[in-house]
């Protein structure tokens, strides 16, 4: 077979984009045994065509998750079929640093990633080729952006002197175990608590003390729940938990260990030293319970009662509460 000039210039304006290009591009045998190798591949990999042509990807890179990539090349020989591998689905699949300064503080570079087969003459998926896309400013900017809103959100839903949930929040969070509850019928129960003689805190030792006490109750509270555990700050001293697959015996005993250690804790703010107390209200859903406004309103009955007997106490709403 003979080439004239033009095809000799086409071939190598082909070969000089395909090393030149801003995309990485490999080519392997049946074998997985690498048969090109451009130039991107080499600026980010040190390793030049020359040195590993021939050589097996998956034993060159022993970091590749080979079970894996095999099975996602092995379908677009199978099937004559493309294949694409996103950033978002695995960060990379070859473990480039990251140089590009607006994104600098990725450690490695995001791809995206084409399988592509190659036929021969006769129509036979002989090689298969990967196109390795650098995307790391598009996944920086995305991630960035979904911190972002996850920030946005968290501060939504969050009250900010107690960074427990705000009421809001808390709301919707008790509507949805008062319908799951209904759905399925496992024990849920509502622990609501106030600060004893808050206003005397306030008149004695001014507002940014009082606010120093509900940063302390909270900080206590928030190393006392489980991860499935949903409190909130409801209203002034005033705050909420709801306990998900809880009885109103096993509430209380939660209830009793956290009025405990406030009971047992101290607070100083400038030379004073401040010693606060905390009463409780206890209900599990009722199976008189209509609607999630109930349940509040009973657990706020228990609380009310426990300030009536005296506070620094916890009472179990029942049809009559009992105090403990």
């Amino acid at each position: 077979m003979t080439y004239d000039k033009s095809t000799m210039n086409e071939l190598h304006w082909l070969i000089d984009m395909v090393q030149t290009i801003e995309v990485g591009l490999v080519v392997l045998d049946r074998n997985y045994d690498i048969q090109l190798w451009n130039g991107f591949m080499e600026n980010h990999s040190g390793i030049s065509p020359n040195s590993i042509k021939g050589a097996n990807l998956f034993e060159q890179f022993e970091y590749l998750p080979a079970t894996w990539l095999k099975q996602k090349m092995e379908s677009v020989f199978l099937l004559k079929n493309r294949a694409f591998i996103s950033w978002e689905q695995r960060p990379y699949v070859f473990k480039f640093n990251n140089y590009r300064p607006i994104t600098g503080r990725a450690d490695f570079m995001y791809q995206n990633v084409t399988l592509l087969p190659l036929s021969s003459l006769t129509g036979q998926i002989t090689h298969i080729s990967m196109i390795i896309y650098d995307v790391t400013d598009v996944a920086i900017n995305r991630l960035q952006l979904k911190a972002a809103n996850e920030r946005l959100e968290h501060l939504s839903q969050t009250d900010g002197l107690s960074q427990l949930h705000n009421r809001r929040h808390w709301q919707q969070c008790m509507q949805h175990e008062f319908d799951r509850h209904s759905r399925y019928g496992s024990p849920t129960t509502l622990v609501m608590f106030d600060i004893d003689h808050f206003k005397r805190i306030n008149d004695t030792y001014g507002h940014i003390a009082g606010d120093k006490v509900i940063q302390h109750v909270s900080h206590i509270l928030r190393q006392s729940l489980r991860e499935t555990d949903c409190a909130g700050r409801y209203g002034g001293e005033e705050f909420s938990v709801i306990l998900s697959n809880t009885s109103a015996e096993d509430a209380l005993k939660f209830a009793e260990r956290y009025r405990e250690k406030i009971a047992a804790s101290q607070m100083r703010y400038e030379n004073a030293k401040i010693s606060v107390t905390v009463s409780i209200g206890i209900c599990e859903i009722l199976p008189e319970f209509d609607n999630s406004a109930q349940w509040l309103a009973s657990v706020d009955s228990a609380l009310y009662l426990a300030k009536q007997a005296g506070r620094n106490r916890c009472v179990i709403y029942r049809p009559r509460a009992e105090i403990h």
